[in-house]
């Protein structure tokens, strides 16, 4: 981006250049046999380029290298640098000049001078220089206003400015699942599972530097993109992290809600904030781009009145023998229920015990430890069901059908069975 007023009527001339590393480019190298005519004339005035290496002149290392010849792209999460010059085309001294360089978005008007304090003079042929960076953070249209203002000899007061229009494309395409799961059976709280889906939509391939998940306060995380490998820990994705223009890569977190959250019943009731993910990336020849995603938010699972959950349950039990588990009642609601617990056998479990007694009153947010005693008279994996729960209060039963599953095996020989 390169502009020169057009007219001559103001004696200061603005130039406005954007800043880019250089680009590789394959030079192919011009050689000839020995015997040709030029002999060994190419290769001597290789071996003496000072951009070549001693032994291997035909990489050309300096004409791998080319400026830019266009704006070139800007993508979201990068640093747009330019470079702004004010030259005294006059032959006259020029006073109080004053160089303001805004940058408009759809959203706001952010000032990038370096320096708000005016130049006391500038002779002919001088010029003021200035650079500017801003870490492009909004999608869309950018417009660069760059304004000069400035006082002749004769106290004459002059003004211009000039409009630079430029386009911030999105260089990844984020998509997130989230994955409930109990991360054991005393947890009260689910463990969230996150799946965080990244594409390179730009045309050069990314080195990725960072993808982490920054949580909540109600969260703690734990990646899960790395192996064990020994001692050591390598990454799922191997050592050289690049992805390919269009590739798209999975990253996996888990999240455990922080104890003081996680005793509290409600607390995580509903949409909650989990956090967001930091993205930092290079391109080309290092230069760096960062995103972070705006807070991800997860519907929690809801559990309704009551949540029946098992704090303990055997792998593996006998045919006919009896075995326990361990239940717990936790109160979702937001009112006090006393409770009564029915035990209703089927076809291949039987509840041990007195179905229909008094469980007491349980508070909200209050929990209660169950031991219950149960015998299977059928081999294979066996459903756990027929728990009743009945508030008194209300006159409102819940059924826990499917509570978990259990392998019933024979401890005898086949033909014993």
């Amino acid at each position: 981006m390169d502009v020169t007023l057009a007219k001559q009527e103001h004696l200061l001339a603005l130039k406005v250049m954007r800043l880019t590393k250089p680009t590789l480019f394959t030079n192919l190298p011009v050689t000839c046999e020995d015997q040709d005519l030029p002999g060994d004339l190419f290769g001597q005035l290789m071996r003496e380029d000072p951009s070549t290496i001693k032994g291997a002149e035909t990489l050309m290392l300096g004409e791998m290298l080319t400026l830019p010849q266009n704006f070139g792209n800007i993508f979201l999460g990068e640093t747009f640098s330019s470079y702004i010059s004010v030259h005294n085309d006059s032959n006259q001294i020029v006073k109080d000049i004053l160089v303001k360089a805004d940058l408009q978005t759809s959203s706001q008007r952010l000032n990038l001078s370096a320096s708000n304090s005016a130049v006391a003079e500038l002779n002919p042929e001088c010029c003021i220089d200035d650079v500017i960076h801003h870490e492009v953070k909004e999608i869309g249209t950018h417009i660069l206003v760059c304004a000069v203002s400035y006082t002749t000899q004769h106290g004459e007061k002059l003004y211009f400015r000039k409009f630079f229009k430029f386009q911030v494309l999105k260089p990844l395409d984020v998509k997130t699942k989230f994955y409930n799961a109990e991360s054991d059976l005393s947890s009260v709280t689910d463990e969230v599972f996150l799946e965080a889906q990244i594409q390179n939509i730009t045309t050069s391939p990314m080195y990725m530097e960072k993808v982490s998940l920054e949580p909540s306060i109600m969260y703690n995380v734990t990646e899960l993109n790395a192996v064990t490998c020994g001692s050591e820990e390598e990454s799922t994705f191997g050592k050289m992290s690049y992805l390919q223009p269009m590739d798209t890569r999975q990253y996996l977190y888990c999240l455990k809600p922080k104890p003081e959250y996680a005793e509290k019943a409600g607390v995580l009731k509903g949409v909650t904030v989990i956090g967001k993910l930091d993205i930092v990336w290079k391109t080309n020849l290092g230069e760096r781009g960062r995103l972070q995603t705006s807070q991800l938010q997860r519907m929690a699972p809801g559990y309704g009145d009551i949540r029946l959950s098992l704090e303990m349950i055997p792998d593996t039990v006998n045919l006919e023998e009896p075995f326990d588990i361990i239940c717990k009642i936790t109160n979702c609601s937001e009112r006090i229920m006393d409770l009564v617990l029915e035990m209703c056998n089927t076809t291949s479990i039987h509840w041990c015990g007195i179905s229909g007694r008094q469980l007491g009153k349980l508070s909200p947010g209050a929990s209660l430890s169950l031991p219950l005693t149960l015998l299977s008279s059928v081999q294979g994996l066996q459903s756990i069901s027929g728990l009743r729960l009945t508030d008194t209060f209300l006159k409102r039963t819940y059924e826990y059908d499917d509570i978990a599953q259990v392998c019933v095996v024979c401890p005898y020989t086949s033909n014993e069975c």
